[in-house]
Formats: C-alpha cells, structure tokens, sequence
C-alpha cells in the first residue's frame, strides 16, 4: 500500500510539473533566455548543416542513414585503442641515439619546466628494450615485438608526432575520445552516428567491444553521448556469456508478449512526448524498439563459432572467451553488416616498470602477442574481403612514453618502464581513404618532442571525420546556447596523409 501511494504522489508531482507556473518557472528559468535567444538568432544548425528539424524528425529518425557533407573515403571506423598506452619507442618510433645514452643521467634541460606522473628526481636515460628493422618498400622500422604486424608496413600511414595535453590516463583518454579532458562531452562514435546514422537498422550504429579484464581508466564516458540524445551512446557487446546483458526475455515471457509490452510502453511515452515535447522520450523510444530488434540480431552477429577454421587460425580467435582476437573478428563481422563505428579497447598498456606485468620487457611483451596477431587477420581479413578501402581501421593508445627510464620518489625501478609523455607518440591508419606505406611526422633523436609535422588530438578528429564525408567544423549540435563539436574550436585535416 505504501509503494502504491508513493507511486501517486510522484504521479501527481509530474503533473504539478508540467500544468503549474510555479513549477514551470523555477525549472525552466535558464531555458527562457535560451529561447528567447533562440527566436533572436534563428534557427541552429544541425549534422548536416541544414536547419535543425523538429524534435520528432530530429529524433524520431535518430538513427536513419543520413547524407554525408561530401562524398566519403570511407563508410565505417574500426578503432583500436590501447588502453594505458603503449610505448612507441619499443614499437615504432625507432632511435639508436637514445640507444647509445642507455643508462645516463637526464640532462637537466629534458627535465626543466616539465611536468611527469611519476618521475622525480633525475632520471636515468632508457634505451629501446626490442630490436628494429626495416620493413616493406616503404622501409618503414618496426620492432621485433610486432613480428606479424611487419607483413603490414607497406598497408598503413604512420602519424609519429601525435601530441596531447593531458599526462593522466582518465583525462587524456577523454581527449582522445571526446575532445576534451572533461566529462560530459559525446564521443567521437557518438558524434559520427549523429551525424551520418545507420544503414543497418537491426543494429546500433556504434558498438563497443572490450578485453584485456577491465574497462579504461575513464570508464564508459569514452564511448557516451555526452548531451546528445542518448540513443547516439556506444553499445558494448560482450564475447562471452549474452553479448549484451539485460536484452534477454524473463522466463515465462514469449517474444509476441514482449512485442506487445515494449507497443504499450511506447505508446505511453508517445502520449508524454506530445504533452512535454522532450526529445529524450523520443530516444527512450527508439531504444526500446532498437533493444527489441537487437534480441534476434546481435546473437547473431556475435556468434563467431560459425566462421572457418582457417579464419579462427589467421586471428587466434577462441570462441567463448573474452580476448582482444574475438573482438577484432567480430570487428569485421559487424562492419560487414555496416555498423558505423566499432571501437575496441584492450586494457593493459600502462608499463611503468613498477611490476613484472608492467615492465617493457614482461607485461609489454604479453600485450603485443595479444595483438599483433589479431589485428593483422583484421587488415587481411578486410583486405581479401574488399572492404578495407572503405573500412578506416586506427591503432594507438591515449598519450605516449618517455624516452627516460621512471624512478617513482627518486628512487629507480625494479623492472624497465616509462612513465606517461604528452609531446610524442604514435598511431598508425589504415584503408579508408589514407596512403599506404606512408609515414607522416618525426621527433627528434631521442624521440621526446616532435619537430616535424606535429598532430594533435583535435586534428586527428578531423581527419577522421573528413574521410568519414564530414566537415568537422559543420558537424555541430546546438547545447546551453551555443554550438558544440568534436574539434571544439581548432583542428586541421591531415591532408597529407589522404589517398
């Protein structure tokens, strides 16, 4: 009886808040001026550029395929990112110099003005811990920890002097996937499926595999939708256990009886939206229909037990198992059934040296044989498939390493490790639109600052969204009365590396 009058009074609380002025004023004060500034300036703009739709079209096709702003390069991402950042200097920014300086003290002008995570005191200079050699015709040095990805040097563009401004992991991470250090701002998969939608309807337009045992440092914010309606959130799916929780039936439940159920839910909130006019209700809407459709076909597509034998060798997949191999595989499987934006994370990458599975030349060395494999069958796979000319694949982590060895409080560690570096480090694309067998950028000899054809995080949005067919500076949502975008106020194409 008690639950029943709680649930009256907050009924009666909803209508006082939608039929009463003392209400009406005290929450919806700030959205006045909105308004009137609103009816000032006229109409925002919108994804496409043109005029904002009403909230039922904007909402209401939420997810419907939509025109790019030119024509595309690509018409999918898959984005691997290497949760706590892999070290270039083991991987790909080779340079014997620091080599020859193994094991000196820091010279104080690396140090001045700096600021690290954990490094105090002064440091001891760290050579590469791998070996390197040249690879491809494009000759492009990669090391000895990557030994299957080698067959792939002359497929891929280098960047080598990315650049961030963050130097912790939740917000640099963040940076790199909502353009800001902050919370509260969508991500780059939710600002591609606002802008160009789905062109499968059976699916989420952008969907988020993890492995490697946790999630990253800034949690599921990295692939939010931020103030965009929710429906443009990333959708994680699992490799083991149901691929994505809470879509099942409850026992006793038949699917007409669901179908049913979800009709008359959304035949309320139908009625709330044309009393409120909250464009939310309409993604509530959306999402209800979406989860319904997803019952039949995300197990579908998450099933990789199916697939050949000699794929499931090519990508050391185990099915069952979460692992960074199954991802990439179901990578492909969902973009050939044209999801949007795939991003992958694998956890595991912060090699600081302060334990053995943090060290350069332990946990490091387990971290690439979890990819190096995989993600090459990823390339191939897309290649042989025909799909990786518009399929934009991207690789790298959310800041760099430095080129001296951490001493956490002066003192130096027990194994070789890192710490964090903002002002180099390296991603590598591939396919969609970008030049094969490409390098782009360069540090200087020890590979600690970029002096030659700098990018930072802004710029790489925008050359993704621009072999996607978008303009990122039109690419716009209309928020607390100004426009957003994923570029915030800066960034530039990378127009070198395009095809």
């Amino acid at each position: 009886m008690k639950n029943i009058d709680n649930i009256l009074k907050e009924l009666q609380y909803k209508s006082l808040e939608q039929t009463t002025r003392r209400h009406f004023l005290r929450n919806c004060t700030t959205g006045l001026g909105s308004i009137a500034l609103g009816t000032m300036l006229g109409s925002c703009v919108g994804g496409s550029g043109n005029k904002v739709q009403s909230a039922s079209q904007q909402v209401g096709n939420a997810l419907a395929s939509k025109a790019s702003h030119f024509v595309p390069k690509a018409k999918r991402v898959i984005y691997l990112h290497m949760a706590g950042s892999p070290s270039q200097l083991e991987l790909f920014d080779y340079k014997p110099e620091l080599a020859k300086l193994h094991g000196l003290e820091c010279p104080p002008s690396l140090l001045e003005g700096k600021k690290f995570a954990f490094i105090r005191g002064v440091p001891k200079m760290l050579g590469p811990i791998a070996d390197f050699k040249q690879h491809g015709d494009s000759g492009a040095w990669i090391s000895n920890r990557l030994p299957h990805f080698t067959q792939k040097a002359d497929k891929v563009s280098f960047l080598k002097a990315m650049h961030t401004d963050e130097f912790n992991h939740a917000p640099a991470q963040l940076l790199m996937h909502t353009g800001t250090p902050r919370l509260g701002r969508p991500s780059i998969g939710s600002w591609v499926s606002y802008g160009l939608g789905t062109e499968n309807e059976n699916l989420p337009g952008f969907i988020v595999l993890c492995s490697g045992g946790n999630t990253p440092s800034a949690g599921k914010s990295v692939w939010g939708s931020g103030f965009l309606p929710t429906v443009y959130q990333g959708v994680q799916c699992r490799s083991k256990g149901d691929p994505v929780l809470y879509t099942g039936n409850p026992d006793g439940m038949s699917r007409d009886l669901r179908k049913k159920s979800i009709d008359a839910i959304n035949r309320i909130n139908q009625e709330n939206y044309n009393e409120v006019n909250d464009p939310e209700i309409l993604s509530r809407i959306s999402q209800y229909e979406m989860a319904f459709k997803m019952q039949m076909s995300v197990p579908e597509a998450m099933d990789i037990s199916k697939e050949p034998e000699y794929i499931h060798e090519m990508y050391g997949t185990e099915p069952g198992k979460a692992s960074f191999a199954n991802n990439c595989l179901l990578a492909r499987r969902l973009a050939e059934k044209n999801v949007r934006f795939i991003q992958l994370y694998h956890w595991g990458w912060d090699s600081h040296g302060s334990g053995k599975d943090g060290s350069l030349e332990h946990g490091f060395v387990d971290r690439c044989n979890e990819v190096d494999k995989p993600m090459t069958a990823l390339l191939s796979d897309l290649e042989q498939r025909g799909m990786l000319d518009e399929t934009l694949v991207v690789w790298g982590g959310e800041f760099g390493r430095t080129p001296m060895q951490e001493n956490r409080e002066g003192k130096q560690m027990a194994f070789y490790g890192r710490d964090h570096h903002t002002e180099a480090f390296t991603i590598w694309m591939a396919g969609g639109g970008v030049k094969e067998g490409f390098t782009f950028g360069e540090t200087d000899e020890i590979g600690y600052y970029g002096v030659k054809d700098r990018v930072h995080i802004h710029d790489l949005h925008a050359t993704i969204l621009h072999l996607l067919g978008m303009d990122h500076e039109s690419l716009t949502y209309h928020f607390q009365g100004r426009d957003f975008r994923l570029t915030d106020v800066a960034g530039n194409v990378v127009k070198d590396i395009l095809a």
